[in-house]
C-alpha cells in the first residue's frame, strides 16, 4: 500500500449509457504536477468528475485507487475526506453561504470526519488566523470572505473562490479542470502563480487544460494527452509546448483509431 499514489487502472465511464472513457490507465504521485490535454470532447473533464463520483458518471470497468482503497465504492464526499480534491470549470453558486461559513465547516469535515454536524467546528480563532494568511497569500480582499458562495462572482473570483478552497483543505491530490476557461491573460497569470504557491511537494495536482498558460507557474512533470476517450500519449514539459503551438492534427495522425473514437463521440454529441 502506498498512500502517496493515487491510481486510475484501465478505467472505462458511461455517461448517460455512452461510453466516454475506454481504458484510462494513470498514476500521480503527491509532490507531482501531471497536465491533462486534449481536443473539446476527449474525455478530459470525464475523467475528473469520475475521480470524484459524479453519480452521472458511471465506472463500468477498472479501479480508482488510493491507500490501497477502491475510491469507486466511495461516495464523494468520502473520497473528498480521504484527501481528493477538485476545482471545477463551472463553479455552482450558493446563495445564502457565505464563503467563510462554507469554508468552515468543509475544512472541520476534512480534519475531523467522525464529527456530527453542528459539533466540533474548527475554533472561529483558529480559523479566522487560517484564513487570513491564505486569502493574504492569494492577494484577496478580505472582503470576499463575506460574500457568498459564487454569487455574483466574475469568473476569475469564481476561479479564486476554488483555489482558496484549495489552499485550506489541503487535499493530498486535486484535479483542476479548465481553471483557466473563461479568463483573459492576466488572470490565467494569476491563477497559475496562486496554484504554484499552495500547491508545493505535499499535493498531487491534475491540471486539465487546453492551453500552456497555465502551466507557465506550474511546469508539469508528466504532459498526458487523451484523445477519444484514452490517454494516448505521455511526455514531459516540452510536450505540453508542442500541442500549444501545434494543436492535435499529429497525434491525429499518429492514433487513428482514436481519432475515429473522437470522430464518433463529436457526431452524436451534435445529434442529440
Amino acid at each position: 500500500m502506498n498512500r502517496d499514489v493515487l491510481s486510475v487502472i484501465d478505467l472505462h465511464v458511461a455517461v448517460d449509457g455512452k461510453t466516454i472513457l475506454k481504458g484510462v490507465n494513470l498514476e500521480i504521485r503527491r509532490g507531482e504536477i501531471h497536465a491533462l490535454m486534449g481536443p473539446n470532447g476527449s474525455g478530459k473533464t470525464t475523467l475528473g468528475l469520475a475521480l470524484m463520483g459524479h453519480p452521472r458518471y458511471q465506472v463500468t470497468h477498472g479501479r480508482i485507487e488510493l491507500d490501497g482503497v477502491n475510491l469507486v465504492e466511495l461516495e464523494p464526499h468520502e473520497r473528498a475526506r480521504m484527501g481528493l480534491f477538485m476545482a471545477f470549470q463551472r463553479p455552482v453558486a450558493i446563495p445564502g453561504v457565505r464563503v467563510a461559513d462554507f469554508l468552515r465547516h468543509a475544512v472541520s469535515n476534512i480534519r475531523n470526519p467522525e464529527r456530527k454536524e453542528g459539533e466540533d467546528l474548527i475554533s472561529m480563532r483558529e480559523f479566522r488566523k487560517e484564513l487570513r494568511e491564505k486569502m493574504d497569500q492569494l492577494r484577496m480582499d478580505p472582503e470576499f470572505a463575506r460574500r457568498y458562495v459564487n454569487e455574483g462572482f466574475s469568473g476569475g473570483e469564481m476561479k479564486r473562490a476554488e483555489i482558496l478552497q484549495m489552499a485550506m483543505l489541503r487535499p493530498r491530490f486535486a484535479v483542476l479542470d479548465e481553471t483557466d476557461s473563461g479568463l483573459d491573460v492576466d488572470a490565467v497569470k494569476l491563477a497559475s502563480q496562486s496554484i504554484a504557491e499552495i500547491g508545493g511537494h505535499e499535493m498531487g495536482l491534475l491540471i486539465i487544460t487546453h492551453h500552456e498558460r497555465l502551466l507557465e507557474h506550474n511546469p508539469p512533470d508528466f504532459t498526458h494527452v487523451m484523445l477519444g476517450g484514452r490517454i494516448v500519449e505521455t511526455g514531459g514539459r516540452e510536450l505540453a509546448e508542442f500541442l500549444h503551438t501545434s494543436g492535435y492534427e499529429e497525434i491525429r495522425r499518429k492514433y487513428p483509431d482514436a481519432a475515429a473514437d473522437e470522430a464518433s463521440m463529436l457526431a452524436e454529441q451534435t445529434t442529440r
